[in-house]
């Protein structure tokens, strides 16, 4: 009876890695009503069971890789055959950061480097002693997205310039955008001009814009801003930032009426919406007053992270979230092999990459799913 109760109790958990993206201990323990202690032992088994991988305060799904990929970063390891250890420092192992995470996984992969993680879980005063801890594990390298914005601190910067090994940033740039800093970018404004380009092609001469207060809000306003211009758009549509309430609070509902009632107010019938999370409660609004998408307002969501289970599937901008991590890993992999063949040193390389528009039915611009769009290729 023992082991069934066991073995129900770890299907439980392997469930809730695999349906969030990863889980935190403290959450896990909460969910499945028994103690950190307990959960802890489990993901040990099932870490040697190859079923997940344990990072720093959780575990994600294993993804099909051998768990030693992702061994905490406090127990140092020895150097895999190849290029070494990459040490990983993400604010989180859930909604945007998994495919990141597997991208880097699998650039490091493909060429014999291990990579260990780090999570700071959103808590900007952890990073110095998160970088350090990678640093002591033996990492031949760091890749960084720090927790706030897309500009890294002063500070961070500092912290890892202090380490002596080389780094790249993810999703992040420096503070000052003259140093000498390698990064790989998700061209997020380029992400908004493209959504805006495409209602701009099914006939719509205003825009909305709704941002839920996030470190991209800025950049999506941006190209919005560049798109109504570029673009001969009509001006005035409303741009609202909600400003990050609680998802589902008295709060956040009053920011979508108020973003309705100015997009009513103005006969505007199009909108790009941050996020995925925001576009599918700004719709649950639209029903409550009789509106529908695409008819009444068409909608396009961004982040793609489970836009295609609205009831409406919304077409979504797609940041190329694997790409950036696999970008970002074969950049610190080439410095590496770079310094140990005592080749001549690389340029320094920063990379943009464009998001892609996943064409769904809340914009009416399709009558066929998950059509992908590429602009100007």
């Amino acid at each position: 009876m023992t082991d069934t109760l066991v073995d129900r109790r770890r299907e439980q958990l392997l469930m809730e890695l695999r349906t969030s993206g990863g889980r935190r201990v403290v959450d896990l323990a909460a969910s499945l009503r028994v103690s950190r202690a307990t959960v802890r032992r489990d993901l040990i088994d099932l870490e040697q069971e190859g079923l997940v991988q344990r990072v720093r305060g959780g575990a994600i799904p294993a993804g099909g890789s051998a768990p030693a990929d992702h061994t905490p970063p406090a127990r140092p390891h020895p150097a895999a055959p190849g290029l070494g250890t990459l040490g990983l420092l993400v604010p989180s192992a859930t909604y945007y950061y998994p495919q990141i995470i597997a991208g880097v996984r699998a650039a490091a992969a493909a060429r014999a480097a291990r990579v260990v993680i780090s999570l700071s879980d959103y808590a900007h005063e952890q990073d110095a002693e998160r970088i350090m801890e990678l640093r002591h594990a033996g990492v031949a390298g760091l890749l960084v997205a720090s927790p706030h914005g897309h500009g890294l601190t002063p500070q961070t910067y500092a912290h890892l310039t202090a380490t002596g090994l080389p780094f790249v940033l993810i999703e992040r740039r420096p503070p000052n955008p003259f140093l000498p800093c390698e990064f790989a970018v998700t061209d997020h404004r380029q992400g908004a001009y493209t959504a805006i380009r495409h209602l701009q092609e099914l006939g719509h001469r205003r825009v909305a814009l709704f941002t839920n207060g996030s470190p991209t809000a800025a950049l999506l306003q941006q190209g919005h801003t560049a798109a109504v211009r570029h673009l001969e758009l009509a001006p005035g549509a409303p741009v609202i930032d909600s400003g990050r309430p609680n998802l589902g609070s008295a709060e956040a509902i009053s920011h979508y009426d108020r973003f309705l009632d100015a997009c009513q107010g103005t006969s505007v019938r199009a909108a790009l919406v941050h996020s995925d999370h925001d576009a599918i409660e700004l719709m649950r609004r639209m029903a409550a007053r009789g509106l529908r998408a695409p008819d009444d307002l068409a909608l396009i969501a961004y982040d793609d992270e489970i836009a295609c289970l609205a009831d409406v599937p919304l077409t979504a901008v797609a940041p190329p979230k694997h790409d950036v991590g696999a970008q970002a890993a074969g950049l610190l992999l080439d410095r590496l092999e770079q310094s140990a063949s005592g080749r001549p040193l690389l340029p320094v390389r920063q990379v943009h990459l464009q998001p892609r528009l996943v064409v769904r039915d809340s914009c009416g611009g399709s009558k066929q799913p998950d059509r992908h769009v590429n602009f100007g290729l």
